[in-house]
């Protein structure tokens, strides 16, 4: 468990890249046979690695215990997608989900009892995962990629040709705040949200993945008149605090998974940002 405190946009333009990816970047996501979580003070969103390996893990007593609860998601909700090779068995008090990969699980308020688990050892899954505060009950489900609401963006001259899956979006399913789904860039495109944009009433989180070896993203975060860049590579995740924009470019084609949570679910509250107002 990694805790990251919210901090004003004052201070963060006075950190070094050292600093930068002390407060923001989640260098390691995953470690095989665990549960990684990153608790974030903006609007309290956790980000979880599940890798399992032999054997199943759980959303355990240290995790309720941050969560300041009886069990980790009497209060709150979780989203995920399987970005493994191979399927993943969630059983959530006795009802059993299987999540191929690159589709989505959600798993409602209420949920005691969470485990997860490889199908196919010699194929491991691996959940990425969000969670936010709930104030009610939604039905746990699996989103397939085909009902993600599939949407083509860009254009290869721009080098932004990308297709987003929306799969926890109030188009496919109720969530309390959770909203999140997957960016796939098409061969000799690699910007993501370009022109940038901010949401004040809410937070983000990127995990990238898909990053070939030897390969990386350069990730703009800050606010529009104070860039920042985080180098990021595969398999690591991003903070994004309201006030920062949250856009980025790769040395090739990649894959990442956004998630927010905060005021509303609104796919297109965005506060863009003119090109030729970023410094």
């Amino acid at each position: 468990m990694d805790i990251r405190h919210a901090i004003h946009p004052d201070q963060a333009e006075a950190l070094d890249t050292a600093g930068l990816r002390r407060h923001f970047l989640i260098d390691t996501v995953f470690e095989v046979g665990a549960v990684r979580a990153t608790y974030s003070h903006y609007d309290r969103m956790m980000v979880l690695g599940i890798a399992p390996a032999a054997g199943a893990l759980t959303l355990d007593a240290a995790l309720a215990k941050v969560a300041g609860a009886d069990y980790f998601l009497e209060r709150r909700e979780l989203g995920g997608i399987n970005v493994g090779t191979g399927p993943l068995k969630v059983t959530a008090d006795g009802e059993v989900f299987v999540v191929e990969t690159q589709e989505a699980l959600y798993l409602g308020m209420g949920a005691r009892e969470v485990s997860f688990e490889n199908l196919d050892p010699a194929r491991p899954a691996r959940f990425y995962a969000n969670s936010a505060p709930a104030h009610r009950h939604h039905p746990s489900r699996v989103v397939r990629q085909a009902e993600a609401s599939p949407q083509p963006l860009g254009a290869l001259e721009t080098s932004n040709q990308r297709t987003i899956f929306k799969y926890l979006h109030p188009g496919v399913l109720p969530t309390c705040q959770i909203v999140m789904g997957l960016t796939r860039l098409e061969g000799g495109s690699v910007w993501n949200t370009m022109p940038a944009h901010t949401h004040d009433r809410r937070m983000e989180s990127y995990f990238y993945f898909e990053v070939p070896k030897d390969s990386l993203i350069l990730h703009l975060m800050g606010r529009p008149e104070e860039t920042r860049h985080l180098v990021v590579r595969n398999e690591q995740a991003v903070l994004s605090p309201p006030w920062s924009i949250h856009s980025g470019a790769g040395t090739g084609s990649y894959a990442f998974i956004w998630a927010m949570a905060g005021d509303n679910q609104s796919f297109a509250d965005m506060d863009f940002v003119p090109m030729g107002d970023l410094k």
